[in-house]
């Protein structure tokens, strides 16, 4: 038995010997496959790279440019210059010793013009009186210059309200009608009074009667010039006392007569540059708000609807 299994195991043993052999020999004898090198391209030459499209520098947006604003330099002075203008209208600086002023001023010669005075009323009013601006009396009456007349109580002012628009100062119209004549019988209110080629300054109302043959009579305060010397120096009142545009109606002593406005000045100022410009007379009107001075145009103003207007007319 031993032997059978000792042959047996012999067997087993030589047949593995020659099993291992025999594909150890058949693993060396079959050669691998070689490794397919890769192909190599033929190089190619570079192509030149595209030069890049230069990308325009953007300009810069310009800013929009400021809107300029209107100029704070103010208005030159005119030329300094004390003589009237022998006929129509000039501006001009005035130095009057106290000071310069700036002042518009009309000239006319009473042979070829006649002054007169033109108001809103038919007739005395003593409330809500009509009023008109004074390019419309310049325009209705056929003038070619005026200036704004008389004190009045404006229809604005609350101390008003029961006498609007009304004037209790002498006046005759260019219709020959007097205004406001029974309260001024006893009158210290100065007035300018025309007729033909002259005219006649009086210290008071009360030194004239009721003469219908006359131009234009206007009463109004202060007198500031009388035979050429100052005669106003001030008062009491603030709104005389105070700086603004002054209107004025004045002559040189004979058949040339002025109406104008004097600036930034008070009333006794007015006197003192109407007296280094040469003129003899002159009679102060209504100022502030209702300040206007009219010559193909508003020259001062247009100001406040008035009551009442001194203008000129050719003859």
């Amino acid at each position: 038995m031993l032997p059978r299994l000792l042959i047996a195991l012999i067997a087993v043993g030589v047949f593995y010997i020659v099993y291992s052999r025999i594909t150890i020999k058949s693993v060396i004898e079959v050669q691998p496959s070689p490794i397919a090198s890769p192909s190599i391209e033929p190089s190619l030459s570079p192509s030149p790279s595209p030069s890049p499209t230069p990308k325009p520098t953007p300009s810069s947006t310009p800013k929009p440019s400021a809107t300029p604003r209107p100029s704070t330099t103010p208005t030159p002075a005119p030329p300094v210059n004390n003589s009237p203008p022998s006929s129509g209208y000039s501006r001009q600086s005035v130095n009057a010793g106290i000071g310069t002023y700036t002042v518009d001023i009309i000239t006319a010669d009473l042979n070829s013009t006649r002054v007169i005075v033109d108001t809103a009323s038919d007739s005395d009013c003593t409330n809500n009186c009509p009023v008109l601006p004074l390019a419309t009396y310049v325009s209705r009456s056929g003038a070619y210059a005026g200036v704004n007349g008389s004190y009045f109580c404006p229809a604005d002012y609350a101390s008003c309200a029961d006498k609007s628009n009304s004037y209790d100062t002498l006046a005759m119209n260019k219709n020959k009608v007097y205004f406001n004549s029974s309260n001024n019988v006893y009158s210290s209110v100065p007035a300018v009074i025309f007729q033909g080629n002259s005219a006649r300054f009086v210290g008071q109302s009360s030194q004239w009667g009721r003469d219908s043959g006359v131009d234009a009579v206007l009463a109004n305060h202060p007198m500031t010039l009388a035979g050429g010397n100052v005669i106003f120096g001030g008062n009491s009142d603030p709104k005389q006392g105070s700086r603004g545009n002054r209107s004025f109606v004045g002559t040189n002593g004979a058949s040339t007569v002025y109406i104008g406005v004097v600036k930034n000045a008070t009333v006794a100022e007015v006197g003192h540059v109407l007296k280094a410009m040469g003129l003899q007379y002159a009679l102060n009107l209504d100022s502030g708000g209702s300040t206007a001075l009219y010559s193909g145009g508003y020259k001062v103003g247009p100001g406040r609807s008035i009551p009442n207007a001194l203008l000129f007319v050719v003859k």
